[in-house]
């Protein structure tokens, strides 16, 4: 019997038999799971050593995954892989650097994905700051309490994001959201200049065209 279970969650087949073929031999079983809630019964279900997780899913969202195992005080020490085709999609969520779980890009070769699985494993054995109350009255306590405040993405970005960032004790804007903002806001300057950039490759092309 398999002393390690791996927890693939994605809902394209080709991607789940993808990862199964890819791992190496080794005294661990693959659990396949194609949508978000399937997934989340297998992570509160089995003892798991690996969970790889897609971020756009049915039923229930990757991201929507992602926030309640990291509202689980034990949950989260599961090491950690983020599967997806757009890594924009998953720093919209989660500001970089991710530093309690590693990503995937798809599409992705067996290197990437072993190398990928060794960081997750390493970040997941990283200290990690106590779930403290978070906003106005919201307490994240452990598993139970996690879901009716989870809906909350502040609930849990504080110890995910930025965790050394202690929560503001007064009202207001706290260091991290800052951050966040202008990182935002560097990531939208760099993606005007790249659209000017192919403006005038357009341009010039119907130019030279004209001539």
């Amino acid at each position: 019997m398999a002393s390690n279970k791996i927890l693939v969650i994605d809902d394209t087949t080709v991607v789940r038999v993808k990862v199964r073929e890819m791992l190496p031999p080794g005294n661990f079983e693959v659990l396949e799971a194609k949508d978000g809630v399937e997934g989340l019964n297998f992570i509160l279900q089995e003892k798991l050593s690996l969970i790889m997780l897609d971020f756009l899913l049915p039923k229930m969202s990757g991201w929507e995954v992602f926030q309640k195992v990291q509202a689980d005080p034990e949950l989260r020490k599961i090491p950690l892989v983020i599967m997806s085709g757009r890594k924009e999609e998953v720093t919209e969520k989660i500001t970089e650097p991710f530093e309690y779980f590693e990503f995937l890009g798809k599409p992705f070769d067996q290197k990437q994905l072993i190398g990928a699985i060794k960081l997750a494993m390493a970040k997941a054995k990283q200290p990690r700051p106590e779930l403290v109350a978070v906003g106005a009255g919201v307490t994240v306590k452990n598993g139970t309490s996690s879901t009716s405040s989870v809906a909350n993405s502040t609930v849990v970005a504080p110890s995910v994001v930025i965790p050394s960032v202690a929560t503001p004790s007064t009202g207001g804007v706290s260091e991290a959201e800052i951050n966040a903002l202008n990182e935002k806001i560097v990531k939208m300057q760099a993606e005007i200049d790249g659209l000017k950039k192919q403006l005038t490759q357009v341009v010039t092309f119907i130019k030279q065209k004209i001539k």
